[in-house]
């Protein structure tokens, strides 16, 4: 059904929405207050013309936006842009029963993503399109750092070879790190091996396995520089995981004891340990080994003692909590059950960092129970003209 509507707010996905006969409708690429002439099936509308904009919008930056999947918010402006993104954070905290407002919004994007994940598929490499399963093929991506320019090529060179495939892109300070993942059966290395020359990759990796390596992929952290294993997390810009990490340095101040819980391959526990002995945990064997192998390297730090530990199934407990300070930098998931033992804890300071607002409020609540304040709440802007934003917060008692 066509039919000409006002978009009345905005949705957590940054789409508009439209009251249309009792229901409401999900527009993408709308703002309140607008005018609009949409396509409407149940409660998805397409967007076919804007018959009167809002003041607040803007002409987007990227001439791929509107059709690629990748960003969602090019249209509104820098005021309109963070008000949104501060809402991601304080709504899901306001369901939660907590009136904590953001002291900080922080653009955090840098010189761009410095990781990006494309698709390969027939029709071309890029991210899917807006509602679709079809990929939108990609000369550029302007929010990605200069060092990825060529990967829509490389994902379309990987294509040819291989056929349909995932391919995951990292800069680092010794080259491009790509990581090919495929169901198809001819995806041999030997076959994907000549790719690693031509683009002169630092490493290509098919399947988890490594192919080839020119120079082990580096990522500098503080004064260590650490070896990425393959698939490991790592944040998406360099300029947030520096802010990132300042935040924690600062909130765990002087305290002599830390610990660094879901601490991957050290961003923070590299970091603090220039001052203190820094007690690491993660589920991630490859990344304890790399933090481990870094911090042996590395001039200047003290002892950090990293550990393999799934804190999903066996969180440290309350009695294994002999610290002043925690850091904890959990998966989208949150970390309930380790906060649940933090909560009942003797730890006087918590800092937490999350990239999901609905389980920081979740956590946060579960801490705020336990005796724990939350101050200087941050919202850290690197997933830029999307709607996914990282968290920062402190907990003391």
């Amino acid at each position: 059904m066509t039919t000409t509507t006002t978009i009345t707010s905005l949705g957590h996905k940054g789409e508009g929405v439209a009251e249309i006969d009792g229901r409401k409708v999900f527009v993408p690429l709308t703002l309140p207050g607008e005018v609009v002439e949409i396509l409407a099936e149940g409660e998805r509308g397409t967007l076919l013309a804007v018959t009167a904009p809002a003041p607040n919008r803007i002409a987007p930056f990227c001439p791929h936006f509107g059709a690629c999947g990748g960003c969602q918010l090019q249209h509104m402006d820098r005021p309109s842009y963070e008000a949104f993104k501060t809402g991601l954070v304080e709504t899901p905290l306001q369901f939660a029963g907590i009136e904590q407002k953001v002291s900080r919004f922080i653009d955090a994007s840098g010189d761009g993503r410095r990781r990006a994940t494309l698709h390969a598929r027939r029709e071309g490499a890029g991210y899917m399109r807006l509602r679709s399963h079809e990929v939108h093929d990609l000369d550029t991506c302007p929010i990605l750092v200069p060092a990825l320019a060529r990967a829509p090529d490389i994902a379309r060179a990987v294509m040819q070879v291989v056929g349909e495939a995932d391919v995951s892109f990292t800069a680092t300070l010794s080259g491009l790190d790509v990581a090919i993942r495929t169901e198809k059966k001819q995806a041999r290395a030997d076959r994907v091996a000549p790719l690693a020359g031509r683009f002169r990759l630092a490493r290509l990796a098919l399947n988890g396995e490594m192919v080839l390596q020119a120079q082990p992929p580096l990522i500098a952290m503080g004064r260590a520089q650490v070896e990425l294993p393959i698939g490991s997390f790592l944040q998406a810009t360099e300029t947030a995981e520096n802010i990132l990490a300042d935040y924690v340095l600062d909130a765990v101040g002087k305290a002599k004891t830390v610990a660094d819980l879901f601490c991957g391959i050290g961003p923070f526990a590299l970091r603090l340990a220039g001052q203190r002995p820094v007690a690491a945990f993660d589920s991630d064997k490859a990344g304890i080994a790399a933090l481990d192998k870094a911090r042996r390297f590395a001039r200047g730090l003290r002892e950090v003692t990293a550990k393999p530990r799934d804190l999903f199934r066996d969180p440290l407990t309350r009695f294994e909590l002999p610290y002043e300070a925690v850091v904890l930098d959990p998966p989208r998931a949150g970390a309930e059950a380790q906060v649940r033992e933090l909560a009942a804890s003797r730890v006087k300071t918590v800092v937490m960092v999350a990239c999901d607002s609905r389980t920081f409020a979740r956590d946060a609540a579960l801490l705020i129970a336990g005796g724990y304040a939350m101050s200087d709440l941050v919202a850290v802007d690197q997933f830029t003209q999307s709607t996914h934003v990282e968290i920062a917060a402190t907990f003391r008692r």
